[in-house]
């Protein structure tokens, strides 16, 4: 009997006045006894998930040591499936992440969901059950905030073991998104309150070709700041070198993040900087 771990989102969700809350006992309740569920307490939306609570599901994960199930809302779930995944490359058992769109008992998609999460026997990995498929969690992409059929998969290599039980340290990290009139200023202003930063670039790997964008990146990598690259594109992937535009990329330091996702990078990063 696997564990579910349920930790909050719209599929646990009741309507209220205001909009839809957590209600405790609904997850429980669906899953009969397929399963033993733990309940964060309390319920968290996943607007709020982050690095602690990464760990304390990496915790509850090893110290179950079988497959594991969890319940976690959508908006954060490629997030958390990168994390997973990385976090717990080489681990010997299965994790199933599944959420839904709509609530359990409003005839949406919760119930065959948690079905399909509950009735899965994958291979050793951190897998996404949603919308009738099983999908690899690693490089997700919500790409739709409404339907069903709410994510896609991009291509990525699998990520390899041994099992090294990573955990996610207080460092402070984001996603810069490089936009047509962005600034070296603007950049420069971001990155000083950071330590690690993805960077979302246009097309196959090019800035704005201005002195003042190179300056930045060039002067936060001096000081420690670690910056990776990705593209703005859901595939393709960063070809360094194909353009002149973007020369300045790669001779600041900046990592080239290939074909990786924006929060495939920025857990990347934020093990990397763990590790310290």
């Amino acid at each position: 009997m696997p564990l579910l771990i349920h930790t909050g989102g719209t599929i646990g969700m009741a309507p209220a006045e205001g909009g839809l809350i957590p209600r405790a006992g609904l997850v429980e309740a669906a899953a009969g006894r397929r399963a033993r569920v733990l309940a964060f307490d309390p319920l968290v939306d996943s607007a709020a998930v982050g690095p602690a609570e990464w760990n304390r599901l990496l915790d509850l994960i090893e110290t179950e040591a079988g497959p594991v199930v969890i319940t976690h809302g959508t908006d954060t779930m490629s997030y958390t499936g990168a994390a997973l995944s990385q976090a717990l490359a080489g681990w010997p058992h299965p994790v199933v992440l599944t959420g839904a769109m709509r609530p359990l008992g409003t005839g949406g998609d919760a119930e065959a969901n948690l079905e399909l999460a509950l009735s899965s026997r994958p291979g050793p990995g951190v897998w996404l059950a949603f919308a009738g498929r099983l999908m690899p969690a690693g490089a997700l992409v919500k790409h739709d905030s409404s339907g069903a059929d709410a994510f896609r998969v991009v291509p990525a290599p699998p990520h390899a073991g041994p099992f090294r039980g990573l955990r996610f340290a207080d460092r402070r990290v984001g996603i810069l998104t490089i936009a047509p009139g962005t600034t070296g200023a603007m950049i420069a202003a971001a990155l000083a309150a950071l330590d690690g930063a993805v960077l979302r670039v246009f097309g196959a790997g090019t800035i704005p070709p201005h002195p003042s964008v190179a300056y930045a990146l060039e002067g936060a990598i001096r000081r420690g700041c670690r910056l990776r690259a990705v593209s703005v594109c859901e595939t393709g992937g960063l070809a360094q070198g194909a353009y002149a535009a973007g020369a300045s990329l790669w001779a600041a330091g900046v990592e080239n993040g290939g074909f990786e996702t924006a929060e495939a990078a920025l857990i990347r990063l934020w093990l990397s900087l763990s590790e310290r």
